[in-house]
């Protein structure tokens, strides 16, 4: 890492910090020198073992889901290192961990206030708390992690991908009205990405398996690489390739960079 891609002095706020592309998104920060405060409901046990100095790194336990989650992360930010200057509004998925394999008809209205609510208002949340903040210093940045599913939706993920559609239209929202004041916001959306979501047992690749008729998860991830339609590059993403697209457009080397959703997919969308 250059000098010029250091973050020593900052601090960043991570929701959804304990699994997947949020820890490794921490991992990546802690790296740049920055302190981070990071939350999900086990954070406390799922960043255990990251190696970090102690002094910059806060896990904090949370459900983000609820309408105090985000701002709990941001104020503990604030009360022990002082203040905010980037906030990763990462959290997200299916609240249930399972696609809608039985199309529209299937999601409930409970399911899709959950959803829209996981996806989309955890982050409006999250961006009020953080904003007073940035506001009194004139700077700070915003990331947002969506989806590839926000422009490639489908009958199984119908609720997700409209709620990460709307998380979209709410960055290109903010990053217009608060340019201005110093503040970025910009989008990342990543396609599959290789995380405890897909690999744990019962998680997507078991499920995907079983929907595609296939014994093995691993099989069923390869087939949807492989296969008509799917990732050109072969395979999923790996959470830190994600975690270091977050680490550069949240800082100084993207600093002309705001509105913008950067796509890491592989090569999976093929729109012009």
């Amino acid at each position: 890492m250059t000098p010029a891609e250091r973050l020593d002095g900052r601090v960043v706020v991570v929701t959804g910090g304990g699994r997947g592309i949020g820890r490794a998104v921490c991992a990546e920060f802690l790296q740049a020198g920055a302190s981070v405060v990071a939350g999900s409901r086990k954070a406390g046990s799922d960043l255990s073992d990251l190696p970090a100095d102690p002094d910059r790194m806060c896990a904090v336990d949370v459900d983000l889901a609820t309408p105090d989650g985000p701002s709990l992360l941001v104020d503990t930010a604030a009360r022990r290192f002082g203040g905010v200057d980037i906030l990763v509004n990462n959290v997200g998925g299916f609240p249930d961990g399972r696609p809608r394999f039985g199309g529209f008809r299937s999601v409930s209205d409970d399911e899709w206030m959950r959803t829209v609510e996981f996806n989309l208002l955890t982050a409006v949340r999250g961006t009020r708390a953080v904003l007073p903040l940035m506001l009194e210093q004139s700077s700070g940045s915003i990331v947002n992690v969506s989806s590839v599913n926000a422009r490639l939706p489908a009958p199984n993920v119908v609720d997700y991908a409209a709620a990460k559609a709307a998380l979209n239209s709410l960055s290109k929202s903010l990053s217009a009205e608060f340019a201005d004041r110093g503040i970025r916001v910009n989008t990342v959306s990543p396609g599959p990405v290789r995380t405890p979501l897909w690999t744990d047992p019962g998680g997507l690749a078991e499920q995907a398996a079983e929907a595609m008729d296939l014994t093995d998860g691993e099989v069923a991830m390869q087939a949807m690489a492989d296969g008509i339609g799917g990732i050109p590059l072969g395979r999923f993403a790996r959470p830190r390739e994600v975690a270091r697209l977050v680490r550069f457009l949240a800082g100084p080397a993207a600093g002309y960079i705001t509105g913008s959703e950067v796509v890491i997919d592989g090569g999976l969308l093929r729109s012009v």
